[in-house]
């Protein structure tokens, strides 16, 4: 079954091209049935490492012919790119690109305006009982994805609204900043390296809950903030995922910092960088402080699209491809 999403752009469906997709399928059910300690063999950090080295640190075949091949098919636009397309020689450095991202990706003006965190592909969703977005199963446990002993996270999040944000392996992979607040808190909670592949999510449950992720919960209820209340940011690592490295910049990417506790972050910034593959950004929201945006709701049940997602939850779940910096959702202040 192929999968398919809508391009925001155009309103369009389109089929993506999912990478090692056989190899995925095979890890989730030949190896994950037959030969379990395999399996969880090649979830392991160690394993992922050796995957990553050998799938994006080797030369690609004749370097800027290779890489240049790549793109093309990807349909990856080499005009935003900072750096030479010349010098990006392995995949990894593909993946790692800086982009003129203050050029080809506007912000909104809005001061309450919520912004995607990646160019990703994205599915909304929430907690409440009684809301239509409601969603139970499969992409995370509440409570785990948070960690269990955050009590206080916990109940600021309880009944909210949450976006997941799927960057697939030929998307810009810096994570910028969603929305501006004052950083509450900063932890890492170590995990698993399941893979991000539409087939691998609707096989694990929980998959996002399961893997190695970082969180950042910011207020937006201070002077210069969004005013969406709590906010918070999961960036979840993957297959073949390294690491989350953590580089916040106000200016285009000049002298990067870490995300510290205490610290004032403006929004649509560059924060953190996968390295390297593709990974998935899980923004949570406390109740009743936000909107989405009509078209990524609408989108979901989209009938015109075939989603492997809608295969794993028995209704139509559609995703909707979203640029870095744009508008996903606003304060229910400002809702006219």
């Amino acid at each position: 079954m192929p999968h398919q999403f809508v391009d925001r752009r155009t309103g369009q469906v389109k089929t993506e091209q999912l990478f090692s997709d056989s190899l995925v399928q095979w890890l989730y059910s030949s190896v994950r049935e037959n030969a379990p300690a395999l399996f969880r063999l090649a979830l392991s950090a160690r394993a992922s490492s050796v995957l990553g080295f050998l799938n994006y640190d080797l030369p690609l075949g004749g370097s800027f012919s290779g890489a240049m091949r790549f793109l093309r098919e990807s349909g990856v636009n080499v005009e935003e790119f900072v750096e030479s397309p010349a010098s990006l020689n392995t995949m990894r450095k593909l993946f790692e690109r800086q982009i003129r991202y203050w050029d080809c990706r506007p912000l909104p003006t809005e001061n309450h305006v919520v912004v995607s965190p990646a160019d990703a592909r994205v599915l909304v969703g929430s907690f409440h009982e009684a809301s239509s977005l409601l969603l139970k199963g499969k992409f995370f446990d509440f409570e785990e994805l948070l960690g269990r002993d955050k009590r206080n996270w916990l109940a600021a999040f309880t009944g909210g609204a949450y976006a997941i944000f799927r960057l697939t392996p030929d998307k810009y992979h810096y994570n910028h900043t969603p929305v501006a607040g004052v950083v509450k808190d900063f932890y890492e909670v170590r995990g698993q390296y399941h893979a991000c592949n539409p087939s691998a999510v609707v096989a694990e449950v929980t998959p996002f809950s399961k893997n190695t992720r970082t969180i950042t919960v910011i207020d937006t209820d201070v002077a210069g903030g969004t005013g969406v209340g709590l906010v918070a940011m999961i960036e979840v690592t993957a297959l073949m995922i390294g690491e989350v490295k953590q580089c916040y910049s106000r200016q285009r990417y000049d002298n990067p910092q870490p995300i510290t506790t205490g610290m004032f972050i403006e929004r649509g910034c560059p924060k953190s960088l996968y390295r390297p593959g593709s990974s998935t950004d899980v923004l949570l929201f406390q109740p009743g402080r936000i909107v989405f945006d009509a078209d990524l709701v609408g989108n979901l049940s989209r009938h015109d699209a075939q989603s492997r997602f809608s295969q794993g939850f028995e209704r139509a779940l559609v995703e909707t491809d979203v640029a870095v910096r744009s508008c996903i959702a606003i304060s229910t202040e400002n809702v006219t």
